[in-house]
């Protein structure tokens, strides 16, 4: 049975993450590590393309009563998505040691 794909879509705000993601392990680590980090954030953010809804809800927003986002991750890594029909929105790519809560709110709800 052939599974329908589902077309993924980088925000700007996500493709930024990605290139300061890379960026600061890039300098602060070395540029093999950054390209290892990209290609494996660029396979998870590829496998939303079978089953999005996989994905968990992110407790963050979970808190507020809103579960129109979901989550995977390549850890400490965590892609925060959307899927509206048949295409997966990435919103954020962030590390998850962050301080998410605001940083969410800012991104998807204006705030």
């Amino acid at each position: 049975m052939a599974t329908r794909k589902f077309e993924i879509l980088l925000t700007q705000g996500a493709e930024q993450d990605l290139e300061s993601i890379y960026d600061h392990i890039a300098e602060f680590d070395c540029q093999a590590n950054a390209d290892h980090v990209l290609d494996r954030l660029l396979e998870v953010v590829e496998s939303l393309s079978t089953f999005p809804e996989r994905g968990a809800y992110p407790k963050e927003l979970i808190a507020l009563g809103i579960r129109d986002y979901r989550q995977t991750a390549f850890k400490p890594y965590r892609v925060i998505y959307r899927v509206i029909g048949r295409k997966a929105y990435i919103y954020v790519i962030a590390d998850g040691r962050r301080d998410l809560q605001s940083l969410l709110a800012r991104r998807l709800l204006g705030a």
